[in-house]
């Protein structure tokens, strides 16, 4: 494969901003990684259904990176995500976008012909039987049986991301964007075995994969902690990294592929974990954030008072009023429990930092409340709906609401995944906690 195209740094990170304002803030996180001495790559990440919810384009995205790369005179590369794109969504971002999450989770579990079954366990004798991955102490023993079961599992998918991967290769040429593949939206988790045949399949249809985003063990919820057992999850994630060597090694898959923890923001406990597996293996990730850049607006606004913290209230308020719709969409990826969400009617008596108390995410606290964070979390689309009512708050309010996006993501997410720092949040009297 010729991977001497665009190129993916060792370390990434996608941030993700509803509306569009706050990438001059998202990037000023990466400007304090690099003078700390790590270059920590910004990928802007929107997907089709927040472009769709919002009614906003890719270029959107595209202009504020711009603009915020020429203001702080950004030098390092940067890239534009076309997040969880789709045969049928991806036409829209070709324009704007370098760097394409490709979404087959759909596909997973669609059995394969038994044909192209046979085809790939003959091409790849080198699966069966023990199995051994360098730097783990692990082998696998795989039979003829269990290769062919997986391959019925995968083999769908990974041909649609090749149909996916070359319309995009089709419109913009093959190197001038990065490919990640996502296989995590669904409900069973990958093994490393998994992910090793994955891989092999996707070396076989011709994609120059540079992220491949597998379902890890436990849940990864939207905007709070991760859920699962923590002491688990190290050496999964280093069975997985692994696996990527291997895969590099023997089929030939660019050199700098490395694992996409999506839904990666606030997961705080297992950061530890993270780094500490980048770091054993020299290996990259990318960490993939997004609502928390939204989340950060509010908290900002409510900070601010007045006008500001009105509006917070009213977003909540209707947020709460349409909770089963808000909420549907994201079952999988959210655990709202509705007698934990406080009746509007308080809410609107709350002074500011009751009101970020409840929504900043610093676990343990009396106040903090994991649902109120991820109703909220969903709710974009009544804020969507206000449009200058609330863009123009955002303006007035920008530098508490700067502030509050740049620290979160630079102390709380890449201080602890890529410098190995123990990760620090404000509290509601503005300490650290």
């Amino acid at each position: 494969m010729d991977n001497k195209h665009l190129k993916l740094a060792k370390y990434s990170i996608g941030i993700g901003d509803r509306f569009a304002h706050q990438a001059k803030a998202q990037l000023q996180a990466c400007v304090q990684a690099l003078q700390n001495g790590v270059q920590v790559i910004p990928v802007w990440n929107k997907s089709n259904r927040e472009h769709t919810i919002i009614g906003s384009e890719p270029l959107s995205v595209r202009r504020a990176a711009d603009a915020a790369v020429q203001v702080l005179h950004w030098e390092e590369p940067y890239f534009c995500d076309a997040d969880h794109i789709t045969l049928q969504t991806v036409d829209r971002f070709l324009e704007s976008c370098d760097f394409y999450t490709i979404d087959v989770a759909d596909s997973i579990g669609k059995p394969a012909t038994a044909a192209d079954m046979e085809s790939f366990v003959r091409r790849h004798p080198e699966l069966l039987g023990r199995v051994q991955l360098e730097g783990v102490d692990e082998q696998f023993e795989v039979t003829r049986e269990h290769l062919t079961r997986t391959a019925e599992k995968f083999l769908v998918a990974v041909k649609k991301a090749g149909e996916v991967y070359r319309k995009i290769e089709y419109a913009k040429g093959a190197g001038n964007f990065i490919p990640e593949i996502s296989m995590d939206e669904t409900d069973r988790t990958q093994s490393t075995m998994d992910l090793l045949i994955i891989l092999a399949a996707i070396a076989d249809e011709g994609i120059p994969v540079q992220t491949i985003a597998p379902k890890f063990s436990g849940r990864f919820n939207k905007g709070v902690d991760y859920v699962g057992d923590v002491a688990q999850f190290e050496p999964e994630l280093a069975l997985d990294v692994a696996a990527i060597t291997y895969a590099v090694r023997q089929y030939g898959l660019p050199e700098n592929l490395k694992l996409s923890v999506h839904s990666g923001s606030d997961k705080f406990s297992i950061y530890p974990a993270i780094h500490a597996t980048i770091k054993r293996f020299n290996a990259g990730v990318h960490l993939k954030t997004a609502g928390t850049t939204w989340l950060e607006e509010l908290i900002g606004l409510a900070e601010a008072g007045g006008d500001g913290l009105a509006r917070a209230k009213e977003i909540y308020s209707e947020a709460f009023a349409r909770r089963d719709e808000l909420c549907s969409p994201y079952a999988t990826v959210i655990d709202v429990d509705p007698a934990k969400l406080p009746p509007p009617d308080e809410v609107r008596g709350w002074s500011s930092e009751q009101y970020t108390s409840a929504l900043r995410h610093v676990s343990g606290t009396a106040a903090y409340n994991s649902s109120f964070r991820q109703l909220l979390h969903v709710g974009f689309k009544i804020a969507a709906r206000m449009g200058r009512r609330y863009l123009d708050l955002l303006e007035l309010n920008e530098a508490v609401i700067a502030k509050n996006v740049t620290e979160n993501l630079y102390d709380r997410h890449i201080g602890p995944v890529f410098l190995g720092r123990a990760g620090t949040v404000r509290n509601s009297t503005g300490r650290n906690a």
